[in-house]
């Protein structure tokens, strides 16, 4: 049985990658689309969004439109960067040889 200090060692160490992994996924980016493409929002894997894009087409399909497509491409954006970021966790577990169980994250 290994002894306390060896377990520290080992959490600090996972924990030293963990904080690596929330930078790098910080610096990666996703595109969220709606309306053929036409409202492009990008996410970076924090989920936070960083920036929209318009097609000017849009502007003059009127106000619910505009605000229909935003939410649909945010959600899309959102989506696509919970699944890297659920993707690089898994790749980080596995490295370290924990499993885990689909559904999980």
């Amino acid at each position: 049985m290994r002894d306390i200090f060896s377990l520290i060692k080992d959490f600090q160490r996972v924990k030293a990658r963990i904080d690596d992994l929330k930078e790098e996924l910080r610096g990666k980016t996703v595109e969220g689309m709606a309306g053929g493409g036409m409202v492009k929002v990008k996410v970076n894997g924090a989920q936070e969004v960083i920036a929209v894009e318009i097609d000017e087409a849009v502007l003059e399909m009127g106000k619910d439109v505009l605000e229909d497509l935003i939410v649909a491409a945010v959600n899309d954006g959102l989506r696509k960067s919970k699944d890297m970021a659920e993707e690089e966790i898994k790749k980080l577990a596995q490295s370290f040889g924990i499993p885990i169980p689909p559904n999980l994250i």
